[in-house]
């Protein structure tokens, strides 16, 4: 399907490695240029290496922390031209409400959560001048089904959720759309890590984690380029009456009466 994106411009956070790298070179494909952001220099430089050469489009890497306010303004300001934003950078650790402490759980919002609100406030202010664009959040399905195990990540996912749907439903007067995707468990490092916490709190074996997959929908973990699939479709015109709504790509976990 062609979604009608070529010669647009996209910038994706969290665009080094997993969903959003799978984001980056799904839009790149559609005939986008590409800005990757994370904060990785040499990660991103191979990444925008391998775009540029797979799809002949133009990706040019940022380097950037964007759990630092300041920063997310620099980069809007240096991606002003951008259609497009794919807000993905973020990693969250699990635990229960005595295990993560308030430094850490800070630290986990200032990129997940304050990243995301920073970096659309100065996006949004561009794009609201030339009345055209579309902001994606990539979020997280525990903001759906709450887990007591993963509370940072629930209420930040949840907060984040609510920012999408508020923000989304006021934006077409400004001529925009904003949505978002909860993705479930889906097979990128940051699971790996998720699910070696939850089998050493089960098993008292981290090493046991892929057992945990057995019992996900479909015998499977989603792949990252489901969700980028996805992204690409509601940021394109063939979703333009879409905006202030989160759909969850769980393979129906959040709705299941167990697991």
């Amino acid at each position: 399907m062609d979604l009608k994106l070529n010669g647009r411009t996209a910038l994706v956070t969290g665009a080094s490695k997993g969903i959003g790298l799978a984001v980056a070179r799904r839009l790149a494909e559609e005939g986008c240029r590409v800005h990757l952001a994370a904060r990785s220099a040499p990660l991103l430089a191979e990444a925008c290496a391998r775009i540029a050469a797979d799809f002949a489009v133009e990706a040019m890497a940022h380097a950037v922390d964007l759990s630092v306010g300041d920063n997310a303004r620099a980069l809007a300001d240096a991606c002003s031209d951008a259609d497009i934003l794919v807000n993905n950078a973020g990693a969250i650790p699990g635990g229960s409400l005595q295990e993560i402490g308030e430094p850490r759980w800070r630290e986990a919002w200032d990129l997940k959560v304050y990243g995301y609100i920073n970096l659309t406030r100065a996006m949004y202010a561009y794009m609201a001048r030339r009345r055209r664009g579309v902001i994606v959040n990539i979020i997280g399905a525990a903001g759906e089904r709450m887990d007591a195990a993963y509370i940072a990540g629930s209420t930040g996912n949840a907060g984040l959720a609510a920012f999408t749907r508020a923000l989304g439903g006021a934006a077409p007067k400004d001529g925009l759309r904003v949505v978002g995707i909860h993705p479930g468990s889906t097979a990128t490092e940051r699971m790996v890590t998720l699910f070696r916490k939850r089998a050493q709190d089960r098993f008292g074996d981290p090493e046991r984690w892929q057992e945990l997959t057995q019992s996900l929908p479909f015998g499977r973990p989603g792949a990252p380029d489901e969700i980028a699939a996805l992204a690409a479709f509601l940021a394109s015109d063939l979703s333009a009456y879409t905006t202030g709504c989160v759909i969850t790509v769980d393979g129906g976990a959040s709705v299941r009466s167990t697991y």
